[in-house]
């Protein structure tokens, strides 16, 4: 019986390694070559997996693609929770911001793999949503810090409410973003991007001089 009742988790464990070496291999190949560009063929090779063990995992390229999105999209949506959960009502602009873009996921190889769901995603209307609810759960992190803030920490004027801020937040990181896929500094990225939020949500009429 002890037998019986343990090769099941053996064989989760095993799906559940395959699986993550599958979206790792899928990741590699598709930052070189770009979505649509790429065949199933080559994520098993890259993986050292056979088209049985895809299979076994996911139906098409397709929602491997989207698993993989999920996958880091969640991670960067957590990154941004975890580093605002930590202060009292007040929130100190400066501080905040450096602990977001100290862990937020910059990464050249991710934004090209983003790049290419954005395109797929603005001519197909099931991914854009996909899409959409990301940058919805992005910005409701964001959203939900300044609110917890509000009548301590003012959100400037010109962003209007929480929300606001938060979309002009996310824009900023797409900015940034879009920047760092051209020149391939991120260490530089993070620096401007650190100065920017700092500087969008600090209201002017508190500072001094």
């Amino acid at each position: 019986m002890t037998v019986n009742s343990g090769a099941p988790q053996r064989v989760t464990r095993r799906r559940v390694r395959t699986r993550a070496r599958l979206l790792d291999a899928a990741f590699t190949v598709f930052a070189a070559k770009g979505f649509g560009r790429v065949s199933i063929e080559e994520v098993c090779e890259a993986a050292g997996f056979s088209r049985g063990a895809f299979y076994s995992n996911f139906a098409t390229l397709d929602e491997l693609f989207f698993a993989l999105y999920r996958e880091r999209a969640d991670l960067i949506a957590r990154q941004v929770a975890d580093a605002l959960a930590g202060d009292g009502p007040g929130l100190d602009v400066p501080a905040s911001v450096d602990r977001v873009t100290d862990v937020l996921l910059l990464d050249v190889d991710w934004l090209l793999v983003k790049t290419d769901f954005l395109v797929h995603a603005a001519r197909d209307p099931a991914v854009a949503e996909l899409l959409l609810d990301h940058r919805t759960r992005l910005r409701q992190a964001i959203a939900d810090r300044l609110v917890r803030a509000r009548g301590h920490t003012p959100i400037p004027a010109v962003l209007g409410d929480a929300e606001g801020a938060a979309r002009a937040v996310v824009a900023a990181y797409d900015g940034v973003t879009v920047q760092l896929l051209l020149d391939k500094d991120v260490h530089r990225a993070r620096a401007w991007l650190g100065q920017l939020l700092t500087a969008l949500l600090t209201d002017s009429s508190t500072r001094s001089g």
